[in-house]
């Protein structure tokens, strides 16, 4: 991938936005939590001034609230990424892009929904595939920067039952890693229909990644078709070659996000672990849990394997 000229990933002004905390005297933030915080925020849409994501209340929840849980699995504090935010806020305050009311504003909507984020990363509803073996692996005491034990580690996770597996899953919650869940919620718990939802979750959430990336890369590029230049070799054919550009590209930061490598591994080597329901999947759970809680299939809709005959089956 040329991503001098398709780029796909933001050049973040990460270390600009640190140097002027420091001659701020404010709090410091972790490099890569900033770094993350301001990839996700261009790349979820938010406008641009200076090189600098500019915060509205819209954002900062779709940042916080939406955003974070699906692609993040932190290494230290999770308050940080609050922290990152409300940086970004007072940058926005000393550029004269805010007024001190709204400053305020923002500041008590970004503590709130900082603090909201450390409980959304500790619901087991919510995680993805590469955040649940994240944790796996943190918690079975595997060192994720040695590919041999990574790959050792999900080989033998491979020779597991499911039961075996759901109840290594079902451990994160007795370690303390994730939090209990109760009521009607705790049946759900690792049964198929929640695995099938980590799986959506996971795909829906490098999709979201993937069209970020494409709009970026568009946008940019718009520049190089107004001078006549020509377009990099990914968009000079046909669109799956820059579809799979942006896919790999989705992939190496979800890595970042977790353990460098992971989701590409867990796409490419492991997918039986890590599992992306497509339609037939999805379709064969409908059935099972109509024909279990005695529901009629919709109208031309037979069970699977079962011909349906008439117009419908075309």
């Amino acid at each position: 991938m040329n991503d001098e000229d398709l780029q796909l990933i933001p050049y973040t002004r990460t270390e600009d936005l640190l140097a002027w905390a420091d001659g701020q005297g404010l709090e410091p933030v972790p490099e890569d939590v900033l770094r993350t915080v301001l990839t996700l925020l261009e790349l979820g849409g938010a406008p641009l001034h200076d090189g600098f994501p500019e915060l509205g209340s819209a954002v900062l929840e779709q940042l916080l609230h939406e955003r974070l849980h699906l692609y993040v699995q932190p290494v230290g504090d999770p308050a940080a990424y609050g922290a990152a935010v409300r940086l970004l806020i007072d940058r926005q305050r000393w550029a004269r892009r805010l007024n001190a009311k709204r400053q305020e504003r923002l500041h008590a909507e970004a503590e709130w929904q900082g603090e909201l984020l450390t409980t959304l990363l500790r619901r087991p509803q919510l995680l993805t595939w590469p955040r649940l073996y994240t944790l796996l692996l943190e918690a079975h005491g595997v060192h994720t920067g040695d590919w041999d034990a990574v790959r050792a580690w999900l080989d033998a996770f491979r020779e597991l039952s499911p039961e075996e597996r759901v109840a290594a899953y079902a451990a994160l919650v007795d370690g303390g890693e994730l939090d209990a869940v109760a009521g009607p919620d705790a049946e759900l718990l690792w049964s198929r229909a929640h695995l099938l939802s980590i799986g959506m979750a996971t795909d829906g959430a490098r999709r979201l990644l993937e069209h970020g990336l494409m709009r970026r890369s568009y946008r940019n590029l718009a520049a190089l078709t107004a001078m006549g230049e020509p377009m990099p070799e990914e968009l000079a054919g046909g669109f799956e070659e820059f579809e799979a550009v942006a896919e790999d590209a989705a992939l190496w930061l979800c890595g970042q996000w977790t353990v460098p490598g992971l989701p590409e591994l867990l796409v490419a080597e492991y997918p039986d672990l890590a599992p992306e329901p497509g339609t037939e999947e999805l379709r064969a759970y409908a059935e099972d849990r109509a024909l279990a809680e005695g529901r009629p299939l919709p109208d031309g809709w037979a069970p699977a394997g079962q011909q349906v005959d008439g117009p419908e089956a075309g």
